[in-house]
C-alpha cells in the first residue's frame, strides 16, 4: 500500500470475535493475524486489552517482523475520569502498539441517554482521550460510533465530533454505521459531507443488519473513504460486519484499486477458508468470490455456455480470487457438463465416447437410488474413477457393529467395533462416540491410521441427513458428509434404507478421497 493508497483494516480478531458462537484462543488469534498479514492487510485490530486482559498476552507475542500494524482497541475515557487516570486508556498504552483505535459517540442521543453525559462533555471526553494517547506517542484511529444515525439526527453535532477528534490529532476518522441500517445512498451523501470538512483520512465501518454492509462500504469508497474496515469473512456482532474479502475483490477487480496486488488476490479464497476453519464455522457456499458455489453452474444451459465461453455466466475468472469453477452433476446436467468434468480425468474424451455415456448412465442410476452428486464433488470423482477402472481401494471394511445406549442424563452414547483389511493385513478397533455415526467414524479412523497416519489430519466438519422417497422407516436416507484436512474441504454422499450404512458409505468415500490426494 502506498502512503496515499486505500488502507485495509481488518477487525476479525475484535469485532469478529463478538459474533455469536465465535471464540478465539491465543493460538487461534496468532494464526489468523499471521494469515491476514501474509495476505496483505494493512491494519489488524487485535483485541480490547481493557475488557479482555488476556489480549495483552497476544499483543506481547506479535512479532515486529509483521508487515501489518497491530491495533489495540478501546473507548474514550469514561464519564468523570481524567484521561490520564482512565483504566481503559492505560490498557491501550500498555498494549504498546503504534496504532490504537478508540470509539466515541457521534450521536447526541447516545451520549445523553446511554453515557449520561451532555453533548459538550462527550466532546471533551473525545478530545482529552485522543490528546492523551497522542501525548504518549500513539497514532489514533477514531471510530465515530453511530455516525450516520447521529448525522441524520443532528448533522452539525456529528460533524463537530469529527472535527474535535481531528483537532486532537486523530490520523483517521472512521464513520461507523453501527446499527447497520443505512442505505448506500445515505452513506455516500454523508461521507461526501465529511470529506469536505476533514483534512485526514475518512474511514468506513459498516454492519450488515440490513444486508447492505458491502454495498455501503463500496458507496463510501466511491464517495472518498480511503480507509476500509471489515472482517475478512463477515463475522461479527448480530448480522456481522462488512465482508472484507468481498470488498477487497470488488475494489481490485471492479474499481482497479491497488490495495492488494492482483497476484496476491489469488490467495483470497484460501485465506477466507483458513480463517473459517480456525473460527470453527462453515463458510457459506454462496459467499461471493470465495464460496464453493461462487462459480458453480448446475443447469445444463449454463454449464454448456460456460464451457464454451466462461464470460457467458461468470463476471470474473474464478482463478483471479483463487477459487475454481464447478459443474455440479445432477439430473438437470447435460452431457456437455459431464464431459467437462470427465476431461479432468481424460482430456481425450468427447461427448460420444463410451466412457462419457457410461458415466452419464451411471450418474442417473445412482441419483434414482437416492445419491446426490451436485453437492458431493468428491463422491462424484470417486464414482468416475470406478467407472473408468482407475480406482484401487486403499482399504476394505470387513464388518462393523454398533451398539447404542442412553445415559443417565439422556445423552446418547454408542460403541462401535470395526474390522478393516489393507492388503493382507487386518486391524480391529473399537471406540465410543456421541451417537452411532460418531462412534463408527472414530473407530474406522483409528483402525486406518495404523496404516495411513496422514488421516490424523482429517476431521468431519458437517453431517447432514435427509429422508427421501417416502415417510416410513423403509424410506431411503441420504447422508452428506463434509470433511477437511485443515486446508481443503470436500463433500461425500451415501444413500441407503439404513442411516448407518449410508453414513459408512459417505465416510468411506471421504477417507478414500483424502488418501487419493497423495498425502500418504
Amino acid at each position: 500500500m502506498s502512503a496515499a493508497g486505500t488502507q485495509l483494516f481488518d477487525s476479525t480478531l475484535r469485532d469478529g470475535a463478538q459474533g455469536e458462537g465465535i471464540s478465539f484462543s491465543l493460538d487461534d488469534k496468532l494464526k489468523i493475524f499471521s494469515a491476514l498479514d501474509k495476505f496483505g492487510i494493512d491494519f489488524i485490530e487485535a483485541g480490547n486489552p481493557f475488557s479482555n486482559p488476556r489480549d495483552l498476552d497476544f499483543f506481547k507475542k506479535i512479532r515486529p517482523t509483521y508487515g501489518a500494524k497491530a491495533v489495540a482497541f478501546g473507548s474514550t475515557a469514561r464519564k468523570g475520569i481524567p484521561a490520564d487516570k482512565d483504566g481503559n486508556l492505560a490498557a491501550l498504552i500498555k498494549a504498546d502498539t503504534e496504532y490504537v483505535a478508540v470509539f466515541g459517540k457521534a450521536w447526541k442521543m447516545q451520549a445523553e441517554e446511554i453515557l449520561g453525559v451532555s453533548a459538550g462533555e462527550n466532546l471533551d471526553m473525545i478530545r482529552d482521550s485522543i490528546a492523551y494517547l497522542k501525548s504518549r506517542g500513539r497514532k489514533v484511529i477514531f471510530d465515530a460510533e453511530h455516525y450516520f444515525d447521529g448525522y441524520k439526527d443532528d448533522p452539525d453535532y456529528a460533524e463537530e465530533v469529527l472535527m474535535t477528534a481531528q483537532r486532537a490529532g486523530a490520523e483517521v476518522l472512521a464513520l461507523c454505521d453501527t446499527r447497520g441500517g443505512c442505505l448506500p445512498e445515505e452513506i455516500s451523501r454523508i461521507v461526501k459531507a465529511a470529506k469536505k470538512r476533514a483534512d485526514v483520512r475518512i474511514g468506513i465501518h459498516c454492519h450488515d443488519d440490513g444486508g447492505l454492509a458491502v454495498a455501503g462500504t463500496l458507496a463510501a469508497y466511491r464517495a472518498g473513504a480511503d480507509h476500509i474496515q471489515g472482517t475478512f469473512i463477515g463475522i461479527g456482532e448480530r448480522c456481522g460486519n462488512a465482508n472484507l474479502a468481498t470488498v477487497i475483490a470488488d475494489l481490485v477487480l471492479k474499481y482497479s484499486d491497488r490495495c492488494i496486488g492482483r497476484a496476491q488476490l489469488t490467495q483470497l479464497t484460501d485465506t477466507a477458508r483458513y480463517i473459517a476453519e480456525i473460527a470453527n464455522i462453515k463458510l457459506p457456499r454462496t459467499m461471493p468470490f470465495t464460496g464453493s458455489s461462487a462459480f458453480s453452474h448446475k443447469a445444463g444451459m449454463h454449464a454448456d455456455g460456460v464451457t464454451k465461453n466462461p464470460v457467458s455466466y461468470e463476471h470474473i475468472p474464478p482463478e483471479s480470487v483463487g477459487n475454481e469453477r464447478s459443474l455440479p452433476l445432477s439430473e438437470v446436467s447435460g452431457r456437455a457438463a459431464i464431459l467437462s468434468e470427465l476431461k479432468r480425468f481424460d482430456p481425450t474424451l468427447d461427448k460420444n465416447s463410451p466412457e462419457t455415456k457410461a458415466v452419464t448412465a451411471r450418474l442417473k442410476t445412482l441419483e434414482q437410488q437416492g445419491l446426490l452428486f451436485e453437492a458431493a464433488q468428491a463422491s462424484f470423482d470417486m464414482m468416475v474413477l470406478r467407472e473408468l477402472g482407475r480406482f484401487a481401494p486403499h482399504f476394505e471394511i470387513e464388518h462393523y457393529n454398533v451398539i447404542s445406549s442412553q445415559g443417565k442424563n439422556g445423552a446418547e452414547k454408542a460403541n462401535a467395533v470395526i474390522k478393516v483389511r489393507v492388503g493382507d493385513r487386518y486391524e480391529i478397533t473399537a471406540d465410543e462416540g456421541e451417537g452411532p455415526v460418531n462412534a463408527i467414524d472414530k473407530a474406522l479412523r483409528k483402525a486406518l491410521e495404523v496404516f495411513y497416519p496422514v488421516l490424523g489430519k482429517m476431521h468431519l466438519i458437517d453431517y447432514k441427513v435427509r429422508v427421501i422417497g417416502g415417510k416410513d422407516t423403509a424410506a431411503v436416507t441420504r447422508v452428506l458428509i463434509e470433511s477437511s484436512d485443515g486446508s481443503d474441504v470436500w463433500t461425500t454422499v451415501g444413500a441407503s434404507e439404513d442411516i448407518i450404512s449410508a453414513s459408512v458409505s459417505a465416510l468411506t468415500d471421504s477417507l478414500e478421497y483424502m488418501l487419493l490426494k497423495g498425502n500418504k
